[in-house]
């Protein structure tokens, strides 16, 4: 079985993230996405929550696992017998970095495979850092993100405001 690894923050999932989703589930047999903690990033949803999310955006897509991810990810992507990681390229700023992060895990594992995807052109502009500045001012998030990821974006944003 061809198993990849999509990891992120996931704060929130976006329509773009489970659109290459869509797309890896072409080349590989199962997708686990691992939701990473990564503090640094100061999410608005905790790790739980964002787990929640993800899981509730892929639900009707077959042979998607979702889990909470923390560590080295050679280590995690080793663990759960993946044979490649999958990262999403918007533009030539996400290249460098990409870049630089697939060269790293491969001089950490030499074994290590990282599969970049184009998302669609309805989503190349998509991030999850705008989706929150479009709900904080407001805007409409309507094909942008899941229903409910909208809701919930919504109330957390509402609850945090002065």
């Amino acid at each position: 079985m061809k198993i990849g690894v999509y990891p992120g923050t996931f704060d929130p999932i976006t329509n773009g993230h489970t659109d290459l989703i869509q797309r890896s589930l072409r080349v590989f047999d199962k997708v686990i996405v691992a939701v990473a903690l990564n503090p640094s990033k100061h999410p608005i949803f905790s790790l739980e929550e964002r787990v929640e999310l993800v899981r509730l955006a892929t639900k009707d897509l077959p042979n998607v696992e979702v889990e909470p991810f923390s560590g080295l990810l050679v280590a995690y992507v080793k663990q759960r017998g993946a044979r490649a990681v999958i990262r999403g390229l918007r533009a030539i700023s996400d290249f460098e970095y990409e870049f630089q992060m697939a060269l790293v895990n491969r001089r950490l594992d030499p074994g290590f495979e990282t599969v970049f995807f184009m998302p669609s052109e309805e989503y190349s502009y998509l991030t999850s850092s705008i989706i929150k500045e479009v709900a904080s001012l407001g805007g409409s998030l309507t094909g942008l993100v899941h229903p409910e990821v909208d809701q919930r974006l919504r109330e957390r944003l509402r609850r945090a405001a002065p």
